[in-house]
């Protein structure tokens, strides 16, 4: 079994000392209109100094749990698998390249006339508290304070946005503008590259549901019924880190891939031109789907979909299609035990799609009986759930965010949230006796 020496763990300590840096969508679609094997080289330079910080980060604070939190065995697992994924980064050899091949790619830095294509910084998610999900540690430097950034309409990295590490640092989102041939070397170390981070991210894929282990372990040998307040917000920071770092890594391997074959509305995995409707379409099968086959339905409750055909924007649609299928599931939910399994006919569950000039909102409305006051906050808690009793969880059987079981592990909302806050949204909920009202907000 694999273990992380001290050795190790001193180079970890030290990427933890260094503040990450923040990519938002935007950004992102115009670095990868163009995935040449210098611009890909580009990216893999940036992510091979970028990730192990970012990995480093997770592997320090979950050394550093309150309570006795770290020492839970799910938990040490989470952070040898961070632990070992740094290690396989930093160790991926580095090609030796021609001085003049050094020299054009950084010439593309620069990019045309001399100028920098870095954008403008995005504004601010105003959901988000300044510093809610800091992911960096609180430090100056060239005096620039790093740590939590902006946020808004093109998206954002909520966690890891900062200033920058100084002057001429190196930028994921400047393309190559050299479109000439490029040595095989450089292909070759894109390619391992690409293998490595495809390793990685198999290997976190188990990630969610052993640290919802490690919190179960926890609450029972502490004999607690809910978390504090501590281990609420280090979830939230954890979480929300896993989602840019999956974010990133999914990206670049996508981006690879496309070099090959190229879809005209994809760059890597975020889409163009997203369609809302057809991922809303998906979402209400799936969520039907799960609720026949959990209660032994006939037909689960009808949904109404109410939206524009044409209504697209750019988004990743897998984060879309989470938000909305576990908003569904749990509006389905409550609407099945609260009318009774064996009524012949349901409400209808309503989703209806607006677009504003700031924002796209989509509102889903069902008649589950609401929630009460009081228990509302508790809601965006994880492992909060109002199933009489929740199911024991074991990592090997859900590898994906993406696929849940009905009920009973209090995941999907406090989750969901942090992905449409990822990108300068963010889902509320508002409960009303016999009535509930969760909009699913987000800004682009």
């Amino acid at each position: 079994m694999w273990r992380a020496s001290e050795k190790l763990m001193e180079t970890i300590r030290h990427y933890a000392s260094f503040p990450a840096t923040g990519v938002s969508l935007r950004q992102m679609v115009q670095f990868g209109e163009r995935p040449s094997p210098g611009t890909l080289f580009r990216a893999s330079q940036f992510l091979s100094e970028e990730l192990p910080i970012r990995l480093a980060h997770r592997v320090q604070e979950l050394r550093e749990l309150p309570d006795g939190l770290s020492e839970m065995p799910s938990i040490r697992k989470v952070q040898d698998w961070y632990a070992h994924s740094f290690e396989e980064i930093i160790n991926i050899p580095r090609p030796t390249l021609p001085q003049d091949v050094k020299i054009r790619l950084a010439r593309s830095i620069r990019g045309n006339g001399g100028e920098s294509k870095i954008l403008s910084e995005t504004t601010r998610n105003p959901s988000v508290k300044e510093g809610q999900y800091r992911s960096s540690p609180a430090v100056k430097q060239n005096g620039n304070s790093s740590g939590n950034g902006s946020s808004g309409r093109n998206g954002f990295d909520s966690l890891l946005n900062s200033k920058g590490r100084g002057m001429g640092s190196p930028r994921y989102f400047v393309p190559s503008d050299d479109p000439g041939n490029w040595p095989p070397e450089l292909d070759d170390y894109n390619q391992r590259f690409a293998k490595t981070l495809q390793q990685i991210k198999r290997r976190h894929d188990g990630v969610v549901t052993t640290v919802a282990q490690g919190i179960l372990e926890y609450k029972r040998k502490r004999q607690r019924l809910q978390i504090d307040s501590t281990i609420q917000s280090f979830l939230d920071r954890f979480y929300m880190s896993r989602i840019g770092i999956r974010m990133l890594i999914g990206q670049h391997i996508a981006l690879t891939e496309q070099t090959h074959a190229h879809h005209p509305n994809y760059v890597g995995i975020i889409c163009t031109k997203t369609n809302v409707r057809e991922v809303a379409l998906e979402a209400i099968e799936n969520a039907r789907f799960v609720c026949e086959d959990h209660y032994g339905l006939f037909e689960a409750p009808k949904i109404q979909l109410i939206c524009k055909p044409d209504l697209d924007f750019m988004y990743v649609p897998g984060h879309l299609s989470h938000m909305l299928f576990e908003t569904l599931k749990n509006s389905l939910r409550a609407v099945v035990e609260t009318h009774g399994a064996d009524k012949e006919e349901f409400p209808v569950t309503k989703v209806i799609v607006a677009e504003g000039r700031e924002d796209i909102t989509i509102k889903v409305s069902d008649e589950g009986g609401g929630i009460p006051r009081s228990s509302i906050p508790l809601v965006w808690t994880y492992m909060y759930t109002t199933v009489d009793q929740t199911p024991n969880l074991d990592p090997d059987f859900d590898k994906s965010d993406f696929k849940a079981p009905m009920a009973g592990f209090g995941y999907g909302l406090p989750i969901s949230r942090l992905y449409a806050r990822y990108f300068g949204g963010d889902l509320k909920l508002i409960s009303m006796e016999r009535y509930v009202d969760s909009p699913l907000t987000s800004s682009f």
